[in-house]
């Protein structure tokens, strides 16, 4: 599968001028379609000149306009597929031992990994690691219980974590203990969920920082999101995989239990003495 643009825009953030960075902002902010307009439009959105808008298409490795919105426009298209319009596709058959969907799930892991830097891992966890912070986790239809696990493991390495179920309803209900100190981590693929959208805006505007785990075609959440995680999730399936969002989530539980040492040895010490 083609890199997506998010996927570039990723790759080539830290060789982009301010004025590119612009750009790349606006254009995740709403993806993809700020960037189906006009150069002209797409300049006005995003506060640069068009030819920073040029520049910004061409750092991407685009030859011109033209060819980055066709590559828009077939990642809007694959956007809104639902498993019924995927379901009489033809399935490919593996190249090896395994059937072509576990392929291409460890295909997928392996280029969410090559896209998610470093840094960004690390400024997640040290999110994650402020001890007088909330961390709230909610997910969709099928992500949630990716959220329920993730929330599992980190209530036993710090306090004050909640995995929201249920309702909508319910959600909201705990928006009056989020503030500016707290992270509400959303797993969010597509087809993306308007009852996720509209909390995760609510809580953009207490303060609270928003940590997005979505696809490659990137949530509408991502404008509200403070970091966001692309994950690879498709596969030659009528469903979509979330086996490397699963592995990130694995993946930060491991690097907060090291990075806050000997108080999460401490937690996991106490709650083996009081069972």
């Amino acid at each position: 599968m083609a890199q997506s643009v998010s996927e570039l825009i990723s790759d080539r953030n830290e060789q982009m001028s301010a004025g590119e960075r612009r750009a790349a902002q606006a254009l995740v902010a709403s993806y993809p379609l700020a960037g189906l307009k006009t150069v002209a439009e797409f300049s006005q959105s995003a506060g640069v000149s068009s030819p920073t808008i040029l520049r910004f298409v061409a750092r991407l490795g685009f030859h011109n306009y033209a060819e980055f919105q066709a590559a828009l426009q077939d990642e809007l298209a694959a956007q809104l597929q639902s498993p019924a319009s995927r379901a009489g596709l033809k399935q490919p058959v593996g190249r090896g031992a395994l059937p072509a969907t576990a392929e291409a799930a460890i295909d997928n892991i392996a280029e969410t990994f090559r896209h998610l830097s470093q840094r960004q891992i690390g400024d997640i966890v040290d999110l994650l690691a402020q001890p007088k912070s909330g961390v709230f986790l909610v997910g969709g239809r099928f992500t949630d219980p990716i959220a329920n696990y993730m929330a599992a493991h980190l209530s036993i390495i710090r306090p004050n974590v909640l995995h929201l179920p249920g309702q909508e309803g319910n959600w909201r209900d705990r928006l009056i203990d989020m503030g500016r100190r707290d992270v509400l981590i959303i797993f969010d693929i597509r087809r993306y969920q308007d009852n996720l959208l509209g909390f995760a805006e609510k809580a953009h505007r207490r303060g609270v920082h928003i940590v997005l785990f979505t696809d490659q075609w990137l949530s509408p959440i991502a404008r509200f999101a403070r970091h966001v995680v692309a994950g690879r999730t498709a596969v030659p399936s009528p469903w979509d995989s979330s086996a490397a969002l699963f592995v990130v989530a694995e993946m930060l539980i491991g690097e907060l239990t090291a990075r806050t040492g000997d108080e999460s040895q401490r937690r996991i010490s106490e709650m083996e003495h009081l069972r």
